[in-house]
């Protein structure tokens, strides 16, 4: 009985590229009493895996709380392992906007003690006693009232690249930082306003709604399903949106665009951006904002001394690592002193830019070219692509083709190359080829050389 993953992530790309086929990224939670979260776990991953359902799911005894990828001819079969349990029938599924195959690329289920860490003692207050639900037109309408106040109960680094008009923002890393000090912040409107709050799917507002009521707030509101559930239904309905910039998802995609605003900046050169990252260096991993021209400059790194440190051989890098905890326990996300255009807190309603229209990547181009190769690995976090050449040459300044059909057709210069593991100039039949590639390849892609 298979309760584990036993793919890599690579490996698992890779048949998902085969099958070429549509993938759903969604979301969704429930505050239930279960009584064995073990077995429940072991029966979700056995219903899923069956259905090459991925994504990153946390169950406790008081619920769920899941972000996924399925297959969109699956989804129907998906509802249904759902439906079994008397609390998730006709639960909300939060679908994104945007899709991405790679989304996900395991299926990982985890225990946990609370699936959001919020802590609060629940005993001390009426978890089911929460706001009032608000659908996207009825929250447009709240927001125009003066006595409303909304809140964002995401971290800075979600709410840096998009939020809601006018919205409290707090300064903080995590969701139980923001409890007390919105409270405190409010203590003097407690019944004079509608304290109107929201997050990226709803379940950090679930909470929130019932502990500020229990707090003594009577007018309390939350938006149902959050931006996610926002962003469709003033899609589907033609609405306004009051939502500026980008919503940040926890998945490979790192945010899906609500509007064409640009509202941030990039923490290393200023230049409005809204595009996160992770440090290329493994014992840093940060999480900040780089735009396209320093992702290049820095290879993806978020300061000199990491980019120096991705050089070393790994066993230095490993050595470097010894005897210190690594990635978000040491380094705050997002903020670090390299982080010179870093202004957590001091957020704008104005955009700074308009992000640019994107093409279909599927429409098919019309240029002349030549298949030189085929892509063997994406590395994600150093944005790397490796290609094997089978046929013909590169030279450095070739304009190059990647194709795909979950990539579409993307072109590029080759600025710079690395030959067999060395930077060089010209690439031939038989050598690896590798070279920094902006947007996530697939193993399916061929790599084509454009004829002038």
């Amino acid at each position: 009985m298979q309760l584990y993953n036993t793919l890599s992530a690579e490996e698992r790309a890779e048949l998902i590229d085969q099958a070429g086929k549509q993938r759903l990224t969604l979301s969704f939670y429930a505050y239930a009493k279960i009584e064995d979260p073990k077995k429940f776990r072991d029966d979700l991953f056995l219903a899923w895996n069956a259905l090459d359902a991925l994504g990153r799911i946390y169950v406790a005894h008081e619920g769920i709380n899941a972000q996924m990828n399925v297959p969109a001819e699956n989804i129907e079969a998906f509802r249904e392992t759902l439906e079994v349990y008397d609390f998730m029938k006709g639960i909300r599924l939060n679908v994104a906007v945007e899709h991405d195959d790679h989304a996900f690329l395991k299926l990982t289920i985890k225990v946990r003690h609370k699936i959001v860490a919020d802590g609060l003692n629940d005993d001390t207050f009426d978890v089911t006693n929460k706001g009032v639900h608000l659908k996207a037109k009825e929250f447009n309408e709240i927001l125009e009232d003066p006595n409303t106040i909304v809140v964002d109960f995401r971290n800075h680094y979600e709410s840096e690249v998009g939020h809601f008009k006018g919205a409290i923002t707090p300064d903080v890393e995590t969701f139980r930082e923001s409890l007390p000090i919105i409270n405190e912040q409010l203590q003097d409107h407690k019944e004079d306003k509608n304290l109107v709050m929201y997050c990226t799917g709803g379940i950090r507002c679930e909470k929130a709604s019932a502990y500020f009521k229990h707090q003594g707030f009577k007018n309390v509101f939350q938006l149902e399903g959050g931006i996610i559930n926002y962003a469709k239904q003033i899609e589907e309905e033609g609405l306004e949106s009051k939502f500026i910039g980008k919503n940040f998802v926890f998945d490979n995609r790192l945010g899906e665009r609500i509007t064409d605003d640009i509202v941030s900046q990039c923490h290393q050169c200023g230049k409005p951006c809204d595009n996160h990252t992770n440090c290329a260096n493994d014992g840093c991993h940060l999480l900040f904002i780089q735009c396209d021209e320093c992702k290049a400059a820095m290879e993806n790194c978020c300061s000199t001394e990491c980019q120096e440190t991705i050089h070393l051989p790994y066993d230095e890098q490993i050595k470097l690592r010894k005897g210190k905890q690594v990635g978000n326990k040491v380094f705050r996300k997002g903020k670090s002193e390299s982080l010179k255009f870093k202004h957590s807190g001091e957020l704008s309603d104005t955009a700074l830019a308009t992000a640019p229209k994107t093409a279909d990547i599927r429409q098919k181009i019309k240029v002349k070219k030549t298949l030189v190769g085929k892509a063997e690995h994406y590395y994600v976090k150093a944005n790397i692509g490796l290609f094997t050449i089978e046929n013909n040459e590169l030279n450095l300044g070739d304009k190059i083709l990647i194709s795909g059909p979950t990539t579409g057709n993307q072109e590029l210069v080759l600025e710079k190359m690395f030959v067999n593991g060395y930077e060089g100039t010209q690439a031939k039949a038989g050598d690896k080829l590798t070279f920094a590639v902006p947007f996530r390849i697939r193993l399916s892609d061929k790599l084509f050389k454009i004829l002038d």
